[in-house]
């Protein structure tokens, strides 16, 4: 939890640009992981 704090406060202190940068990372990481959990739960069914 450290890390995600230490990359919030770093944002604020940086340009505009690396604000917005650093958003768009975390938003994309965050479809990611929704995605990844969304097939998991999808292919629940699947027997092999």
């Amino acid at each position: 939890m450290y890390t995600l704090n230490e990359l919030i406060s770093n944002a604020m202190h940086s340009t505009t640009q690396g604000f917005v940068g650093v958003g768009l990372i975390f938003v994309y990481f965050c479809v990611i992981v929704g995605v990844a959990f969304y097939r998991i739960k999808k292919a629940d069914h699947m027997h092999h």
